[in-house]
């Protein structure tokens, strides 16, 4: 609850007016089956005339608009605090996933994570708005209309006290059911927000490979799973009300019973037996609204915890104790010093394994081996998107845990396996590299990845709509927009990570003949499964199992590295037999 305080601060005056205007609802409530009685005791029964009744009418009408005025009131803040809450947290949350290391966002699924930024904030966001609206109105009511149900009739009144007991019993019990099956129905949300959202993103792979049988019944297993669950949650809700209503008429019938034949012998007037009953069903509707409050509280509960989940995750990757904040990367210099890492750290298995490597400012470096190498796993230990497990890694002289992370990443530039474009324009994706880029320079870049050709070419040239994904681009062209995307950020370290597989060997030449005039200042790191790729560079890193087996330049490792020579001549084979 602590934590949740500071969303409340912001908006604490709409949380203190709005359940005080709700008690203005509940004294006009209570006093309206008070004025009734009067008016059948003492208007129409004791002969006080039509006058009579008319000034309790008025009365009446007047109480009727101030409870309208509070309880509309009490809504509207209820509204305002809730919904200011909600996108408080909202925003912290998504704040948090952004600051999440990529160990960090392996522990959700992206499903998960979505859930709990939508559906669990709403089930918070209804609650506490519900909570607002009844949090004073329903002990109000039931301790205001107990007091008056004591003052008109303390016998009768004992009816109803030996009812509330038993009520309380069975909220509890069905409060403590409903609480776990809450929570797993949540997840079978995560789990169907999951299916949807895979099958969405790689829908023309799926119908590609004609699979879409096949992911009808899997997103049809994730359905029922969350249908069957949340019926099992609303089986114990559903309980409620009929248990509640069947309470409310049997002590109705026994007020009924024992109170008309009191006013059969005269004990007590019909006018007092009026506003009985209706003290009565004000007394079971406060129950029920408390009812419905804490069964609504069980399933936020749930999503409160999973929201708490995700915010107290520990940031594992940070840049607090960082010694050089305020320096950038000036030159790109990158050293490994026996480094060892891997992503689980209880496996046995290292993924990179005594790694010893320096690489000079303004080298180009290409780095090659089998799947499952490391190579990936190696650049990405640069710009911090994982932290090594052993030994350090510098740049420019400096461990990248003394940097702040901003700095570092701004000064490195890499172009991941997976190539992402967004929703927008192609001129709007380049300018994520600099977002104040002029369009020379855009054309600059986009001509040094060798992608304005094909960019001119289209009708809307640079401001041609990308569909989600870049959808609506070849593999080979979204390469080439992600390659002059980095090169906008203009950074001392150029990483590609296999990021021209998809492009043909001819346009790939131009690209390292380009980076070779254009880019000679900055270091550049050449991943690639082709030989072809990286056989100019100033050096060529072989890894094997985690491990560097080979470090030279071509004609070196042809004649001391027994892995590259093997690579070389299963890709030449290729060429021939193709």
């Amino acid at each position: 609850m602590k934590r949740y305080w500071i969303y409340v601060k912001p908006y604490l005056s709409a949380f203190i007016i709005g359940p005080i205007l709700m008690i203005v609802e509940v004294i006009g409530e209570v006093v309206m089956p008070l004025l009734l009685s009067n008016i059948i005791d003492q208007g129409v029964s004791g002969g006080r005339g039509i006058s009579y009744i008319i000034a309790m009418g008025i009365t009446m009408i007047i109480t009727a608009l101030c409870m309208m005025a509070g309880g509309v009131g009490g809504a509207y803040f209820a509204i305002k605090a809730s919904s200011g809450f909600a996108n408080d947290l909202r925003k912290d949350l998504f704040n948090q996933i952004q600051k999440f290391s990529f160990t960090n966002i392996d522990q959700f699924n992206t499903g998960s994570l979505i859930t709990r930024l939508t559906n669990d904030i709403t089930q918070i966001q209804n609650m506490l708005q519900m909570l607002l609206r009844m949090a004073l109105r329903a002990p109000g009511m039931l301790i205001g209309a107990l007091i008056m149900a004591f003052v008109l009739n303390p016998k009768l009144a004992l009816v109803i006290l030996c009812v509330i007991p038993l009520l309380s019993i069975a909220i509890f019990i069905i409060m403590k059911v409903a609480l776990p099956r809450f929570t797993r129905m949540q997840k079978k949300l995560d789990a169907l927000n999951t299916t949807t959202q895979e099958n969405l993103t790689n829908i023309r792979v799926v119908k590609s490979f004609v699979r879409e049988d096949f992911e009808e019944n899997k997103f049809k297993k994730a359905n029922m799973d969350l249908k069957e669950s949340t019926i099992k949650a609303i089986k114990v809700v559903i309980f409620t009300m009929p248990l509640m209503t069947l309470a409310m008429n049997i002590t109705t019938l026994a007020v009924v019973w024992f109170g008309g034949n009191q006013v059969i012998v005269g004990g007590m007037t019909s006018g007092v037996l009026t506003a009985f009953v209706n003290y009565v069903v004000q007394i079971l509707m406060s129950l029920m609204m408390v009812s419905i409050v804490i069964l609504n509280s069980s399933r936020s509960l749930a999503s409160a915890r999973r929201i708490n989940e995700v915010l107290c995750t520990e940031i594992d990757l940070t840049d607090e104790n960082a010694l050089h904040k305020d320096v950038n990367v000036q030159q790109g210099k990158i050293e490994f010093r026996d480094v060892n890492f891997k992503y689980y750290k209880n496996n046995e298995k290292w993924v990179l394994e005594n790694i010893n490597l320096v690489i000079h400012p303004g080298e180009t470096v290409g780095i090659i081996g089998s799947t499952g190498s490391g190579k990936s796993s190696l650049v990405q230990l640069i710009p911090r998107l994982y932290d090594v497990d052993c030994g350090e890694v510098l740049v420019d002289d400096i461990n990248v845990k003394d940097y702040s992370l901003n700095n570092l990443r701004n000064g490195v530039g890499i172009v991941l396996q997976k190539n992402v474009l967004f929703s927008g324009t192609i001129k709007e994706n380049l300018q994520w590299g600099d977002k104040n880029a002029s369009d020379d320079e855009i054309y600059q870049y986009a001509e040094n990845a060798q992608a304005h050709g094909f960019i001119s070419s289209f009708k809307e040239g640079y401001n041609t709509e990308l569909g989600q994904g870049g959808v609506n681009v070849s593999g080979g062209q979204k390469q080439r927009i992600s390659i002059a995307r980095t090169l906008l950020k203009k950074p001392k370290i150029l990483i590609l990570d296999d990021s021209t597989s998809a492009v043909d060997t001819a346009t790939e030449a131009k690209i390292r003949e380009s980076f070779h005039k254009e880019l000679k200042e900055i270091t550049k790191i050449i991943i690639a499964q082709r030989i072809s790729s990286v056989i100019d560079a100033d050096k060529i890193v072989v890894l094997d199992d985690g491990k560097i087996t080979g470090m030279g330049t071509h004609e070196e490792l042809m004649k001391n590295c027994e892995t590259y020579t093997e690579i070389y001549y299963s890709q030449m084979d290729k060429k021939v037999t193709a």
